[in-house]
């Protein structure tokens, strides 16, 4: 089990990596993850435009995103051996429900809710970033969403390594 833990982190690591990297030159480079009113407030005072808010978000998805949800598929069954579904599925929900927990304990919770790192100037007015809607569907995609996910990739997986 302590291995599971040990790619759960990776996980986290791959997602405060690309958010690091997201927001090197400022916030407003991951200003896609925010309330839309925030994304039209940075947009009407020239800091971002749309077009490269969709240029991160294409870039954030293929070098974030992707290796995010593809590392545990590859921890699971090409590193650890995973046989079947339960297995699988086990192995996938610990790994994908770790890192889905620190995003919203660490990243939305402490990082961008309490420090002033993701604090673009002109829109303190509408803070918090993360509120309402958008804060439940977080919550409940990741508590719920999670293993249901990792359901479906368990039982694709022993479908195609029967």
């Amino acid at each position: 089990m302590g291995h599971i833990i040990i790619e759960g982190i990776v996980g986290c690591f791959i997602l405060l990596i690309g958010c690091v990297i997201g927001i090197c030159n400022g916030p407003a480079g991951l200003v896609f993850m925010y309330e839309k009113e925030v994304q039209d407030r940075v947009v009407e005072k020239g800091i971002i435009t749309r077009e490269l808010i969709n240029r991160n978000k294409h870039l954030f998805l293929i070098f974030c995103s992707i290796p995010y949800f593809v590392f545990p598929l590859i921890a699971v069954y090409g590193i650890n051996g995973a046989d079947g579904f339960t297995d699988g599925f086990i192995q996938l929900t610990v790994i994908s429900l770790i890192s889905g927990l620190f995003d919203r304990l660490f990243i939305d919770w402490y990082w961008v809710g309490k420090t002033k790192t993701w604090i673009i100037p002109g829109t303190e007015d509408l803070m918090p970033y993360i509120y309402g809607k958008s804060l439940i569907i977080k919550w409940v995609s990741t508590l719920i969403g999670t293993p249901v996910i990792s359901a479906a990739l368990a039982g694709i997986m022993s479908l195609i390594l029967k």
